[in-house]
């Protein structure tokens, strides 16, 4: 099945050559084609440039996109949406003065969602867990990394990853899965983390890759849930399985887990509000992609992680919504770009590249995700009739997807 989509009025991260990723200066260029036509075979680009050169083009559909615009779907490298219920209360909470902080020592945060995760059946979870994930198709996202770590327990962390298996099976979006065992430390090893960092290392990590169940392993390297060490610790036991390091770092504090992920080749360092130049020294000439998530800074009113020095700096940088039921309750790949470009003060070019080819990058998708090249998913937004790029960002507040394309077919 053949589909040429033609009079696009501008077709964004049009790329020939085969680009992994966009680093530094190089982020602010954008390659567009204007008055463009785009050629997919099935699930596959394999054809796209000027109208003028459309004419010859043979295609069993023919789909008229006039005054619409055509860029990649979202890459979302960084999600939990495998969860159970939600923390509005906790929200409420923080309204009335309590720190994020706060309310975990107090039982909230990962600990409540971890408990009502232990009372929801593996069915449950799917349905709650499948709901949200069409909702971000919908906007436009397509790909996802979703990571374990409400379960804090070898079931019911081998529940979550099931249901995201159960969820690449079923739905047509790339999925990546994350093991993320150490998100924080249950109430019964409150005493003794180390006890639960060799729980992690000898039971459950090794029931997770007997079920093949993960490609990457994550760990939440901040003060008052796991130390550098700990970090280490896992990141080693994890190399043996051969699952890949992305980690949570410098969300409140700056502990040296940037330099100790980039050690560990770890894929991406993800949160980055906090960050120090030795950071950013660490993370130059590596191929560690360092991933803002500007919903979370938003919603618990944190810094922004400092996406302009870094990319200034020579960086890469990708975005993700972090999508959470605790600190980052939206998927909403169109607000995350928004944000950037509002609060981290980087063009629509960087942050478009930054929820894209970067974003792909974030998740071992470069080959076959994150902008339009010959040979690449057939992954795409069509938006409404808008005046320009520029104005996805620009209208924050509205919806102007019109069409999603995932794997050739609209949604």
């Amino acid at each position: 099945m053949r589909s040429l989509y033609i009079n696009i009025k501008e077709l964004l991260q049009v790329r020939e050559e085969k680009t992994d990723k966009v680093s530094g200066k190089y982020m602010r260029t954008l390659p567009t084609l204007k008055n463009a036509f785009l050629l997919i075979e099935n699930d596959t680009i394999i054809d796209f440039g000027e109208m003028k050169n459309a004419t010859a083009i043979e295609a069993d559909k023919i789909i008229d996109v006039s005054g619409k615009i055509i860029l990649p779907s979202w890459c979302d490298s960084h999600t939990h949406i495998v969860y159970a219920g939600n923390r509005e209360q906790e929200f409420v909470d923080r309204i009335n003065g309590l720190t994020y902080e706060e309310i975990a020592n107090k039982g909230g945060g990962i600990l409540n969602s971890a408990k009502t995760l232990a009372n929801t059946s593996e069915e449950e979870l799917y349905q709650q867990s499948k709901s949200r994930l069409e909702a971000v198709m919908q906007l436009g996202t397509g790909a996802v990394e979703i990571k374990s770590g409400y379960g804090l327990t070898a079931d019911a962390e081998l529940k979550m990853l099931r249901v995201i298996k159960r969820l690449q099976n079923e739905y047509p979006i790339a999925i990546k899965s994350t093991f993320l065992g150490a998100h924080a430390v249950p109430a019964e090893f409150k005493t003794n983390k180390d006890a639960y960092v060799r729980e992690i290392i000898e039971h459950i990590l090794p029931q997770v890759t007997k079920e093949n169940l993960a490609e990457y392993i994550d760990v939440f390297c901040e003060e008052g849930y796991f130390s550098v060490a700990d970090m280490e610790a896992i990141l080693e036991a994890a190399k043996s399985y051969g699952l890949t390091p992305k980690v949570h770092v410098n969300q409140f504090n700056a502990i040296g887990g940037v330099k100790a992920a980039v050690k560990h080749n770890a894929l991406s360092v993800d949160h980055l509000e906090i960050m120090q130049e030795q950071d950013i020294e660490a993370l130059k000439n590596t191929n560690t992609m360092p991933v803002g998530l500007p919903l979370c800074s938003y919603f618990l009113s944190i810094p922004y992680a400092p996406a302009r020095k870094m990319i200034d700096g020579g960086l890469p940088f990708a975005l993700a919504t972090d999508y959470n039921p605790g600190s980052s309750p939206s998927g909403n790949m169109n607000l995350v770009v928004a944000t950037a470009c509002i609060k981290m003060r980087i063009t629509p070019e960087e942050a478009i590249n930054a929820a894209t080819i970067n974003g792909a990058y974030a998740m071992g998708l470069s080959e076959t995700h994150g902008s339009i090249t010959k040979g690449k998913k057939a992954n795409f937004i069509i938006t409404k009739e808008i005046p320009s790029y520029g104005y996805l960002p620009y209208d924050f507040g509205n919806n102007n997807i019109d069409t999603v394309v995932l794997n050739g077919k609209q949604l």
